[in-house]
């Protein structure tokens, strides 16, 4: 039996990224203790990291930024659940020259890439530049970026993402460095390990591969299907143990 429905939408991840509730409540302690007043969050998706903050940092006001609405209202109805509606807002729009800064916490989480020129490729240095700019004196930025855990072979490449390249990434000590020169020091450096991909790409594909298997009649079914059947082979035999994750607690130099 079929049926017209499209898919739900990412709804068996918590946090849009290979981050386990482990790593998640050690971080949010870590970030609250500096006491942060504002909160803000680029490329925040539905938010659940900046929400976690507010929560833990009584008092504290954020604002997350994202040009996802579907992500910004799951958002607005998290905080509504959980009594922070009054604390924070989601609001559509790029990330790009942003002025909601400067903010005592800045978070940007796989995100990098929105404060980058949108007509241009993905430039590390130049979003660095911009969390800098951000963040107000004595803060805090927590950057997860993704990194090389080796350099990829052509053939590797090839099996990723269409067009990638080795320059999309820097190996963990080059991306480490290039905080350093865009004027912060690296107070806290975490990788996330194999269980947390794990779990973030079997969850970012749950929803859709259950709904293939009910519905393989359904007019998107075959499109649907080879979108997700690429996106799994990229992982699979592409950047799997090759591409990991960063999380870098920033703090600016004064």
């Amino acid at each position: 039996m079929t049926t017209t429905d499209s898919p739900p939408r990412l709804t068996h991840l918590t946090f849009h990224g290979p981050l386990s509730e482990a790593r998640a409540r050690r971080l949010v302690a870590s970030l609250a203790a500096n006491r942060p007043a504002t909160v803000l969050d680029i490329g925040c998706g539905w938010g659940e990291l900046l929400l976690r903050v507010l929560d833990a940092a009584p008092g504290a006001t954020g604002t997350g930024i994202d040009i996802n609405a579907e992500d910004l209202a799951r958002g607005r109805a998290l905080a509504g659940e959980r009594g922070l509606d009054g604390r924070v807002a989601f609001v559509e729009e790029s990330a790009h020259g942003s002025e909601r800064g400067p903010a005592d916490l800045v978070l940007c989480v796989g995100s990098s890439q929105a404060l980058c020129d949108p007509d241009g490729p993905h430039d590390l240095a130049a979003a660095l530049r911009e969390l800098r700019r951000l963040v107000a004196p004595g803060g805090r930025v927590l950057l997860g970026e993704g990194f090389w855990q080796r350099v990829p072979t052509p053939d590797e490449l090839a099996r990723m993402w269409p067009g990638a390249r080795e320059d999309d990434h820097r190996p963990l000590g080059a991306l480490v460095e290039a905080a350093v020169d865009a004027g912060f020091r690296p107070a806290w450096i975490e990788t996330a390990d194999r269980d947390e991909w794990e779990q973030f790409e079997s969850g970012y594909r749950h929803d859709i591969e259950v709904w293939l298997a009910a519905n393989p009649g359904h007019p998107d079914a075959a499109a649907t299907r080879a979108r997700v059947d690429r996106q799994r082979t990229s992982w699979l035999t592409g950047y799997r143990d090759i591409l990991g994750m960063a999380y870098l607690t920033l703090v600016p130099v004064a």
